[in-house]
């Protein structure tokens, strides 16, 4: 296994210090990264030197590279850019999206030129929907930009109004769905049940009412027909 290899940093990275510090780092990353990129110097006694001679210089032009990835922080955040790709109904992507595609398509969105090496993506964006990408400006500014993945670019307005991707639900979602398709069901079929319910009841309480309306009525008219007729007797026996 190779030995690692001492490296002075000339920037800010996360992963390892801030500028002017000497770490270790594998030979690998080193040679394929962090010299070639001018992030680093290997850290010997010359370069070393060198570095503490250009730090004030190298300082003052970070703070100004800062102050212009700054800038453009504010002209990316909140940006969404729309990735077309060939997907299956169940949002399944025939391939993948790349650093490279995400960096192109904020470079053509933007106007502000984007690396791949920029873009930080947490998870492989393998299916159609809305995913936060990062941006690394500088060292010290860094900005999130959506990455809208969809089959056209009618699907990608839909899903960027909507913020949800436009997918034919499969597995346990469908299972869900249909178990709520089920209880909604049965909760409007038990309120139409109650509603019949109510309105029987109801019938019945006005039929009532009118019976008894109605016994109301044939017992006064009754009581005045017998009113009536023990008139009419009084008046025979009156007469004789």
């Amino acid at each position: 296994m190779p030995s690692a290899m001492k490296v002075i940093l000339l920037e800010r990275i996360d992963s390892l210090g801030k500028m002017g510090e000497v770490v270790k780092v594998r030979p690998g990353y080193a040679r394929n990264y962090l010299l070639p990129q001018k992030k680093a110097l290997r850290a010997t006694k010359d370069n070393v030197a060198y570095f503490e001679s250009q730090r004030a210089a190298l300082e003052k032009l970070s703070n100004e590279k800062k102050k212009e990835a700054e800038k453009v922080a504010k002209k990316l955040e909140g940006l969404k850019v729309a990735v077309i790709r060939l997907a299956a109904e169940s949002g399944q992507l025939f391939g993948s999206v790349s650093s490279r595609d995400v960096a192109q398509a904020i470079s053509e969105e933007s106007g502000v030129a984007v690396e791949r090496n920029q873009v930080f993506i947490s998870q492989a964006l393998k299916t159609i929907g809305l995913f936060p990408v990062s941006v690394s400006l500088h060292p010290e500014v860094r900005v999130s930009v959506t990455v809208n993945i969809a089959r056209s670019e009618e699907e990608a307005k839909v899903q960027a109004k909507t913020g949800k991707a436009l997918v034919v639900e499969t597995g346990a979602s469908a299972r869900e769905s249909a178990e709520e398709d089920v209880k909604s069901t049965f909760l409007d079929k038990e309120a139409a049940e109650s509603e019949k319910k109510r309105t029987a009841e109801k019938d019945e309480e006005t039929a009532d009412e009118a019976e008894k309306s109605a016994k109301k009525s044939r017992a006064r008219a009754d009581r005045k027909a017998a009113k009536k007729a023990e008139e009419s007797a009084d008046e025979v026996s009156s007469e004789e």
